[in-house]
């Protein structure tokens, strides 16, 4: 079974975060699934963070949500059962969330001030720390397949705008239309964003667009990590933003001597702290256990200023663990030697 540990914080910050914040954002989740006894591969994926509730979300949303979640890990497993590598995995249950309207990523992602989508996505091996990356393409029907060509074709690590989307078409990838991306919901939720008055929007906000990343981390039969991160951004973000998530080092890491790492959340605080691989760093040069690295930085670091969202990590044991701050991490996670569970609540167990 899965191991929750809530982390309290001091008491002078739970005061002033209950004064901003609702109660159940002042306090870490830490979570550490069952994928057995020395598996051969896991595979863990997350649908991004955020503060939807239980009494927010529909129980229609809720049921499609789970059913994205599920989808995505067969797809990886299904690479995974076959002897394919990380990457080929990650490529496989990413693509499932980019293509499904629910998720911030690909098809549904978030629109930007200009009411166009923009994205970013990043993937690393963890054997030779090869990395690619795109940011801020708008043609680019799967980014995550992008990344993973500029990773496995090019000598760069990171293509952006026009430049990454004529990549694309380069080596063949399948393209769409702008229009195809946007979806009436995510055109609904900009309208929002831009009538809010300056200073309305919360910290964490109520709302499915919340910090909507995807991301996956794999340990392969070949016994290499590996970490993939797909986003749309934030709804009504600056046009030329670029977040965390295609910036290796703060939204994906991986490295066969630490950790692999996807984070979802605020992405100028995972920027600036290098999230991914602080965390990779003290498991690997102080010894950490991958847990406490983990909240070291998400709870104990970034969340004092106001930096909110949620890390999915692996070691190269396979054990995972997922670190939130937020109302909802969507995961899941599966193995060689356990069945899939998914969750969407960070106070339910994933089962």
């Amino acid at each position: 079974m899965s191991r929750i540990k809530q982390k309290a914080l001091p008491v002078a910050l739970v005061v002033c975060a209950i004064a901003v914040l609702r109660p159940a954002h002042s306090q870490g989740i830490t979570e550490i699934p069952d994928v057995g006894t020395q598996p051969e591969w896991v595979i863990a994926i997350h649908g991004g963070a955020g503060g939807t509730t239980r009494e927010s979300l529909s129980s229609e949303r809720e049921a499609e949500t789970r059913a994205g979640l599920q989808a995505s890990l067969a797809a990886g497993a299904e690479v995974l059962q076959e002897g394919g590598s990380g990457p080929e995995a990650i490529e496989a249950a990413l693509k499932v969330l980019e293509d499904h309207p629910l998720f911030n990523a690909g098809r549904g992602a978030v629109l930007d001030e200009t009411g166009n989508v923009r994205h970013d996505a990043s993937i690393m091996r963890g054997e030779d720390h090869a990395a690619g990356g795109i940011a801020g393409s708008s043609r680019i029907r799967n980014p995550i397949a992008a990344a993973r060509a500029v990773m496995e074709q090019t000598k760069n690590v990171l293509l952006h705008g026009d430049g990454a989307d004529w990549f694309a078409v380069q080596s063949d990838l399948e393209t769409a239309g702008p229009m195809y991306f946007v979806t009436e919901e995510r055109r609904e939720q900009l309208m929002k964003k831009r009538a809010a008055a300056p200073g309305e929007v919360a910290a964490i906000p109520n709302d499915a667009s919340s910090f909507g990343t995807v991301g996956a981390i794999v340990l392969d039969s070949h016994g290499n990590l590996s970490a993939g991160t797909s986003t749309g951004g934030r709804s009504n973000k600056r046009f030329g933003r670029v977040g965390d998530t295609p910036i290796i080092g703060a939204g994906t890491y991986a490295s066969n001597q630490s950790c692999a790492v996807s984070g979802t959340g605020h992405g100028e605080y995972f920027m600036r702290w290098t999230a991914a691989r602080d965390i990779c760093a003290r498991v690997e040069f102080a010894g950490e256990s991958l847990e406490r690295a983990s909240e070291a930085l998400i709870v104990d670091t970034m969340l004092p200023v106001e930096g909110h969202g949620a890390v999915i990590a692996m070691e190269p044991s396979g054990k995972v663990v997922f670190v939130s701050t937020t109302a909802n991490l969507k995961r899941g996670v599966m193995s060689s030697s356990s069945s899939a569970r998914v969750g969407i609540y960070t106070d339910e167990d994933v089962h």
